[in-house]
């Protein structure tokens, strides 16, 4: 053979034997083979479909199980994000029952906790094919990441008084929980095929995905699918009412149907026969149409979640939440001081007077002591009441944070007075963070890295503590000690305290009958 044929051949089986050694074996799972990609060290698996595509008659009902195939099923791109208003990056489809693991483990003996991301979006967007929500950086520091998608706006929510006749359990709306809960029973059967440990499993979101590991901890259907949560600007403990506020989203099923009638109005059709035969992309989805929310159905969500908690009828798993310094900078409606003090007056009534002196505002402008209104409506004071309930009612701990990273603003600057927004502390998480970006600092680098080894190691240990990070003590009422993330990791007190408090006045009478009565 001549030399140059020889060096050919050479290089062909060199190239063949990197890839051969970059093809990891198939995993087998109950429905089949899957065919998941080395990556750096790590197996990544997407579009695993853990559940039938809720397409045709299956609209607007609970997930069913998935089909099993025959041969190797190739899960090396991510699948379709379900049907919403945005475009995510995997586009869109009503078939969008998927999930996608990054495993370190090499054998399915190795027994790696798992660490599970529900996704954000106001319930009406969100995908898992954002490059941010990429597990890789989480994977390397020794869990497997995991993530789910689930049905969102009207295809995920929509109660209707046909849909719940039609239902075993006389419920509707709440597809996108129970897609959810599907995810993480497919998880307990399957994950041990990856490495992973089902005894193990802790979920995690940020915003609506928060909100959902609120409510997936309020659920009986959801007992024993996991041991402890992640719950990142989230928690429902306001209670129900017929117009809705943030911090205050929950309607019950009979609100839910009445809504749901009109949106089918809306629609232009007389049935839900009629709507189930539309095309998906001629669903109308978006914020203010009804039917995109979560609802307290009585059977997902059994009642109020503070009453549930009061009562200490809850999944009591080690709990890891907290929110963002300045949330009310993206959901705050007043722009201008009288804006703000008649939304005040607007939506809390008599102790309106009295949460414009705990949030006070400027005479010319809108300072973050009044946009905290906002945020503790949305976020603070939900955080603040599943903290002290569970620290109360339950055995499992509690980890409060305040996230709090962002650069001192000058005076000159439009930004100043300004804290960290509404889903800054994702990146951050997930370590995703642009290291050659100049405006990333070093302590934004040290916050990341603390950050990301709390939540793993919480997945580990059921515990966020370890060896080279500052000690985080679990929350109580004795103890009301959160972790600050702020240049540095260290712990402080509740922010706002005083200004809680007086919030706590109106979330407790509007479970009265004078409040319940003036809500309506």
């Amino acid at each position: 053979m001549k030399k140059s044929a020889l060096l050919v051949t050479s290089f062909i089986v060199f190239c063949f034997g990197i890839s051969f050694a970059q093809q990891p074996l198939p995993v087998k799972v109950n429905e089949g083979l899957l065919q998941g990609v080395s990556e750096d060290g790590l197996t990544v698996y997407k579009g695993i479909p853990f559940a039938a595509p809720p397409v045709g008659d299956l609209r607007w009902k609970a997930p069913q199980p998935a089909a099993k195939w025959q041969g190797v099923k190739q899960t090396t791109k991510f699948a379709p994000s379900p049907m919403q208003g945005g475009n995510p990056p995997s586009g869109k489809s009503e078939d969008c029952l998927y999930l996608n693991v990054w495993t370190p483990a090499k054998s399915a003996k190795e027994k790696v906790p798992v660490l599970v991301w529900i996704y954000g979006g106001g319930f009406s967007f969100g995908s898992t094919s954002e490059p941010v929500y990429n597990g890789d950086k989480l994977a390397k520091k020794g869990v497997i990441l995991v993530s789910i998608a689930y049905r969102v706006g009207q295809f995920g929510f929509l109660a209707h008084p046909e849909l719940s006749a039609e239902n075993p359990d006389h419920i509707s709306g709440n597809y996108g929980l129970l897609d959810q809960i599907g995810g993480l029973k497919w998880i307990q059967k399957n994950i041990a095929a990856f490495g992973g440990d089902p005894d193990k499993v802790t979920i995690f979101g940020e915003s609506a995905g928060g909100i959902s590991v609120s409510m997936l901890c309020a659920s009986p259907l959801a007992k024993g699918l996991f041991r402890g949560a992640i719950s990142e600007s989230g928690g429902s403990f306001g209670p129900t009412r017929p117009t809705t506020f943030p911090g205050e989203n929950m309607k019950t099923l009979k609100q839910a149907e009445t809504e749901g009638q009109s949106y089918v109005q809306k629609a232009g059709v007389s049935s839900i026969a009629e709507l189930r035969k539309l095309p998906a992309d001629k669903i109308p989805t978006g914020f203010g149409m009804g039917g995109g929310w979560p609802i307290t159905d009585g059977y997902v969500i059994p009642d109020d979640q503070y009453k549930i908690y009061e009562a200490g009828k809850y999944n009591d798993v080690a709990v890891l939440i907290g929110y963002n310094s300045d949330e009310g900078a993206s959901f705050s409606p007043g722009r201008t001081p009288e804006k703000y003090v008649n939304g005040v007056k607007f939506r809390y009534g008599k102790f309106a007077d009295d949460l414009i002196k705990a949030y006070p505002v400027d005479s010319n402008s809108v300072p973050k002591t009044a946009r905290d209104l906002a945020r503790d409506a949305a976020f603070g004071w939900q955080t603040w009441s599943w903290a002290r309930l569970q620290s109360k009612t339950g055995k499992s701990k509690v980890y409060y944070y305040y996230f709090d990273q962002h650069p001192d603003y000058p005076k000159d600057s439009p930004l100043y007075g300004y804290g960290s927004p509404h889903g800054q502390e994702v990146a951050y998480v997930f370590n995703h963070l642009d290291a050659s970006n100049p405006q990333t600092t070093k302590s934004d680098i040290e916050i990341s890295d603390a950050m990301s080894t709390y939540w793993t190691n919480f997945a580990k240990y059921g515990n966020p503590n370890s060896v080279g990070v500052p000690q985080w003590p679990a929350f109580s009422d004795a103890n009301p000690v959160l972790m600050y993330f702020e240049q540095i990791p260290h712990t402080g007190p509740v922010p706002s305290a005083e200004s809680l408090k007086v919030l706590d006045t109106y979330f407790k009478w509007r479970r009265t009958p004078e409040g319940e009565a003036w809500a309506k």
